[in-house]
């Protein structure tokens, strides 16, 4: 009996979620003898051609980590979804944009320019950029992938079955889906395959979050000792496990750093941003308008940091665009 066809596939991202399948360490012994890996380019010798000759629906399930930008990737995920039975957006940059997804506060041409003209080590003086077709010799050409003007979530490209959530996914959320698939138990399609219950509820630092939160103000983590015991909110570093869904296990709180929000949010939760900015403003020890600027400018790139992950996936998916000819 041959064995269910899994593939793995990398758009947009940093690598990271590469790296969490490798992570599984002996744990991934027994999901290569259950499963036939049939694409992952990133660390098999497979090629596009190798899909495109698969039946479509051949492959049982295709993990797809990363946002979508350019033309190259928009077409793998079209491949990869017809040729998959079920498609998981693995990771926040597939299943929210994640950190590329802060690209959506600025335009493809502000960012072109800052890359290839004024980063400091640069060296352009003829202010080259990358063209999407080079004429070379006789008729031949040589093309690049299209870079779109705005970072996409896997859901806005294509269809998408459920989605695996962190920056990276948590070794053991990834164990528990790969064995769903294998043994045909998974949850009804879109689910997010994660506790759908904040943080805070996991916190080893629960007991100790008081209950009524009165922040006075925000610090950085480089700027004061951090009690290993305390709630971190509670000492005035902006953590947000509050609006934040659980399944990590408090990695950074036991590693003794603030929770930045890769998970997302809940399933009741529409917009993690607003979630979080909500959460924290509740938490405020402000009455007038004049405390609460105050203690907001304590908050280093608020559209940053409360978006960090889910930008594209926001209600508001990307910065108004005012360039002639652009989209708003």
């Amino acid at each position: 009996m041959s064995k269910p066809k899994v593939a793995f596939y990398w758009c947009a991202s940093c690598g990271g979620c590469e790296e969490a399948v490798v992570d599984l360490a002996e744990g991934i012994l027994p999901v290569v003898e259950a499963v036939d890996i049939v694409f992952w380019p990133v660390a098999l010798d497979f090629k596009r051609s190798d899909v495109e000759a698969m039946a479509d629906g051949e492959i049982a399930a295709c993990f797809v980590n990363g946002a979508i930008r350019t033309s190259e990737q928009e077409e793998m995920a079209q491949l990869l979804r017809r040729k998959a039975q079920l498609l998981i957006a693995f990771g926040s940059c597939a299943h929210m944009g994640g950190i590329p997804g802060l690209a959506n506060f600025k335009d493809r041409d502000s960012i072109l320019e800052r890359v290839y003209q004024e980063v400091p080590t640069i060296g352009n003086p003829e202010k080259t950029r990358p063209q999407e077709e080079t004429p070379i010799d006789g008729d031949e050409s040589l093309t690049l992938p299209a870079f779109s003007n705005t970072v996409r979530t896997l859901d806005q490209t294509v269809d998408v079955d459920y989605y695996l959530p962190g920056c990276p996914p948590p070794v053991k959320l990834i164990v528990n889906a790969v064995t769903a698939i294998l043994e045909g138990k998974l949850p009804p399609k879109g689910t997010v395959l994660a506790p759908d219950k904040a943080l805070c509820d996991e916190c080893p630092r629960k007991e100790t979050k008081p209950e009524e939160m009165k922040i006075e103000q925000f610090k950085r983590p480089h700027q004061i000792i951090i009690d290993p015991e305390e709630c971190l909110l509670a000492q005035g570093l902006l953590c947000l496990g509050p609006a934040t869904r659980s399944g990590c296990e408090a990695a950074c709180i036991n590693g003794n750093m603030p929770c930045t929000g890769c998970l997302g949010p809940t399933s009741r939760v529409k917009d993690y941003g607003a979630k979080a900015l909500s959460a924290i403003a509740s938490s405020l020890e402000a009455d007038d308008e004049q405390t609460i600027a105050r203690l907001m400018e304590g908050i280093v790139d608020p559209a940053g940091t409360f978006y960090r992950y889910s930008l594209p996936a926001s209600l508001l998916h990307r910065r108004r665009q005012t360039t002639e000819g652009t989209e708003a």
